[in-house]
């Protein structure tokens, strides 16, 4: 099975303050603004947010230890060739940023984020402060990808525990170790379809996938709004990209480094092939998981992703199991957002962990909390 993988950093200042500067490092890069650039054998992307880059591996990997490869080596390049002008940082919100320090995306398909500001208003942090570690996995059929589907979707809970990176908004933690999929799941409130709590339908075909997403535009075009209506629109925790022939996870924060989403990719791989899984795929029962993860991470879930961990290193790959102990830190020791919360909460030093991470990003070594 090949994979890819799609990364989200922020782009910032000597002090970790946000720079809306996505459109000026393209230029730098290519000597014109672009939103789409072949760097090496990563291409780096323009978000919505002006502050953020996106990198994704110019093409899937057959083996994690590839793709990893790939994806750093690129990190690695971009920072050689910006030469200083800026910092990045993973995670899954910026601690810091207020909203009137970023700018929408102002080029080439503006006209998409002008549709979603006059229907959804941007200024939110669901919308100007998330950044996302998206999985994407091919699938050979659509008998295979129903299947596939519908496992993903029932472990959305377990993926939002092990993977929350945002307890930080506008410099204070808020009680809530993933704020990002707080903000997400009201960003489209008046759509309420388009995102469903983060929860898709389980379907029976791909037939249902795409009833499922007529009706989503339907309510789109009744406002108005025809040019969302497109495949990305769909904003739940698991969605089909057919322009792709592959299913796109999107439940996760961006880690702090490429080696921890590495890690989340090889337990989610491992997991789907495992054919004995047997997990609670009722709606309510997943929603209130999400709920939970949401706020506290992984130790309200942990009897359940033990049991889940110790299900991916029965069915993993080589590759994928040398990966897999960092998931079992986090099970055990807590995600990157309650470490990140627990340490600012005891140091009052968020500018201090943000040097940590940092660091975490350009050495390609994931966060430990410090005894």
């Amino acid at each position: 099975m090949t994979v890819g993988t799609e990364h989200e950093y922020s782009i910032n200042d000597a002090a970790f303050h946000p720079l809306p500067i996505s459109d000026r490092l393209m230029e730098i890069l290519s000597g014109s603004v672009r939103s789409e650039l072949p760097f090496g054998e990563i291409e780096l992307s323009k978000e919505l947010q002006k502050h953020v880059l996106e990198i994704v591996p110019r093409r899937p990997a057959a083996s994690i230890a590839a793709l990893e490869s790939t994806l750093y080596g690129g990190l690695k390049h971009l920072h050689a060739a910006l030469d200083g002008r800026c910092r990045f940082l993973g995670l899954g919100m910026h601690p810091l940023l207020r909203l009137t320090e970023t700018a929408v995306w102002d080029h080439e398909e503006k006209e998409i984020y002008e549709a979603y500001h006059r229907l959804f208003d941007l200024r939110q942090h669901g919308w100007l402060n998330i950044q996302a570690l998206q999985i994407n996995i091919p699938y050979a059929d659509p008998v295979r990808m129903t299947g596939m589907f519908n496992r993903i979707r029932a472990l959305i809970p377990y993926l939002v525990a092990v993977t929350a990176a945002s307890p930080c908004v506008e410099g204070r933690l808020t009680g809530c170790v993933d704020n990002r999929i707080h903000y997400y799941r009201i960003n489209q409130a008046k759509i309420p379809d388009i995102c469903r709590d983060l929860i898709p339908e389980r379907i029976r075909s791909l037939e249902d996938y795409q009833e499922i997403q007529q009706a989503i535009y339907r309510q789109l075009k009744e406002k108005g709004a025809e040019i969302l209506c497109r495949e990305w629109v769909n904003s739940r925790g698991v969605i089909v990209r057919f322009s792709r022939q592959c299913l796109e996870i999107k439940a996760m924060d961006e880690q702090e480094c490429i080696r921890s989403d590495m890690a989340i990719t090889a337990f989610v791989l491992a997991l789907l092939r495992n054919r004995d899984l047997d997990l609670d795929d009722e709606e309510s029962a997943l929603r209130a998981l999400i709920d939970s993860a949401m706020r506290r991470g992984t130790e309200p879930l942990r009897p359940e992703l033990r049991r889940l961990y110790a299900a991916a290193v029965e069915s993993a790959t080589d590759d994928e199991r040398a990966y897999l102990p960092l998931v079992a830190e986090r099970i055990e020791r807590g995600s990157v957002g309650e470490i990140m919360a627990r340490e600012v909460r005891k140091s009052g030093d968020l500018h201090g962990f943000l040097e940590r991470a940092e660091q975490c990003l350009w050495l390609n070594t994931p966060l430990r909390e410090r005894t």
